[in-house]
């Protein structure tokens, strides 16, 4: 197997002589191709120190072509890498899938310019592979954000769930309720300060993530999770009284309130001002840990909240605990947060999705979770303690890898899966350093979960192959742990 993460589908390596791009090599691509062989050769420049040239002439045996053509599989994503010492050629029917195979060309790629002999042909097992990034808890500019993006762009994860709204703060403008972010982004956890993205910044984001064929899906909990809101509008409440900025790190203490008029105009501005913003499919409503809000109100807040948002056009999403609606919007996707051996009725609960027309996207917090502590040494790169460890204790690189989706939920199979996400809340990260530390290597795990087969899939190659994938992130100053390096030593 090539040193390639996520492993390839279908991968040969050649008997022959290694590509190399000396020094008239140049970047081969017509009009199609133009905006992914941008992204290439700035990427190429990092590893071997030389701007390649974009040209649209035949290519020759010191070139890589890009080319957008007829390619027999179903995946927008799939693509073919032919490497050999009369070229290297990267075919897909999509630049959506040129761009996957970018990434697996600059893990290749030394730093000579040379690309071992080579044949790949590549697809997702799995069409959603994501990342949730918590913006609420503490927050993170758009650099941050648009940093992180460009390392998990690397791992070819195609969405970036921005959970925007929690107790501790508010971070996405809305015209219609300016409080929101006028009194309601001012905190964050441990009194570090807050912050919010205004419109323009949320399109900024979903730029950056589009031309890396990302695709944005905003996050507005609720009816728990709304101390910010409550804050920023007190007519939400029961008695009218603002409840206190929240810099804790407990949930479940606060609700919207379903007899309150003032709450559903509040959806209604709410959803449909988010969805009017977000160019993607999907429009995220939480729906998690409302553990004060009545079960009976609890219906009836998430019928109205996912009602409003599928008016809007989007296909819903909502975490696990939703599926204890019977009136979800048909095809609301589940997102399934429980631990391997689902606890409660987790499992029931994200069955309810599959039995009303929608999907799974699987993230087991004791495997999946980002945040979740290094076992061992856990200092991040100030030398704070990152990470908790209330999902089943630390979470290793093998405990990441090491689990297969279809096994985690009885009755929700490969069909009934649209893909797996790993989420990191940032209850103690407080910068991107610390995002990214949490991050990697175990997001790589998760990637590969995502994308390969389940047959290719070994932990001791994996190990094997991810010095390819960390050293294009010290290449661009992203910090990380040292799990993979934990690993060989022990095993």
């Amino acid at each position: 197997m090539p040193s390639v993460i996520p492993a390839p589908a279908r991968a040969t390596d050649r008997e022959a002589a290694a590509f190399e791009f000396g020094a008239t090599g140049r970047i081969v691509a017509d009009e199609t191709a133009r905006g992914v062989a941008e992204l290439l050769a700035a990427d190429v420049e990092l590893r071997i120190g030389r701007r390649l040239d974009i040209v649209t002439d035949d290519a020759g045996p010191a070139d890589l072509e890009l080319r957008i053509e007829p390619f027999p599989s179903a995946s927008v994503e799939a693509h073919r890498l032919q490497v050999s010492t009369a070229g290297a050629r990267l075919t897909a029917t999509t630049a959506e899938g040129l761009y996957r195979g970018t990434r697996t060309i600059l893990q290749l790629l030394g730093t000579d310019g040379t690309i071992a002999a080579t044949l790949i042909e590549d697809e997702p097992r799995f069409a959603y592979r994501g990342v949730m990034l918590d913006v609420a808890r503490h927050f993170f500019s758009v650099d941050d954000v648009t940093r992180y993006i460009e390392a998990i762009a690397l791992l070819k994860f195609n969405h970036l769930h921005l959970h925007l709204t929690d107790d501790q703060g508010w971070r996405l403008e809305i015209d219609s309720r300016p409080e929101l972010t006028r009194r309601g982004s001012t905190t964050s956890v441990g009194g570090h300060g807050g912050g919010h993205y205004t419109h323009d910044d949320y399109r900024a984001i979903i730029d950056f993530a589009a031309a890396r064929f990302i695709t944005v899906v905003p996050e507005i909990d609720v009816p728990g999770h709304t101390n910010a809101a409550l804050h920023s509008y007190p007519e939400l409440t029961p008695d009218g009284i603002a409840p206190e900025p929240y810099e804790g790190i407990e949930v479940g203490f606060s609700s919207l309130d379903a007899a309150r008029p003032e709450t559903y105009a509040f959806l209604e501005d709410v959803i449909g001002e988010v969805a009017a913003l977000t160019p993607g499919p999907y429009l995220h409503l939480g729906g998690d840990e409302s553990l004060s809000t009545p079960a009976d109100e609890y219906a009836t807040l998430i019928a109205r909240a996912t009602s409003i948002g599928a008016a809007t056009g989007k296909t819903i999403i909502g975490w696990h605990e939703m599926g204890a609606s019977d009136a979800l919007p048909r095809g609301t996707v589940g997102q399934y947060w429980s631990f391997t051996k689902p606890q409660d009725d987790s499992a029931e609960r994200t069955r309810t999705f599959a039995r009303n027309g929608g999907r799974v996207v699987l993230s087991p917090a004791d495997v999946a979770y980002l945040d979740m502590r290094y076992p061992g040494e856990a200092t991040g790169p100030d030398g704070r303690v990152l990470g908790l460890e209330w999902a089943e204790g630390a979470t290793s690189l093998v405990d990441a890898y090491g689990w297969e989706p279809t096994s985690i939920v009885d009755g929700i199979g490969e069909a009934d899966i649209l893909g797996v996400e790993a989420p990191l809340w940032t209850e103690t990260a407080r910068h991107i350093d610390d995002v990214t530390f949490l991050a990697f290597p175990r997001a790589a795990a998760i990637a590969e979960i995502a994308w390969s087969p389940r047959a290719v899939r070994d932990i001791d190659d994996f190990t094997r192959r991810l010095p390819a994938f960390t050293g294009l992130l010290d290449e661009r100053g992203v910090r990380h742990h040292a799990a993979a390096a934990e690993h060989r030593s022990v095993s």
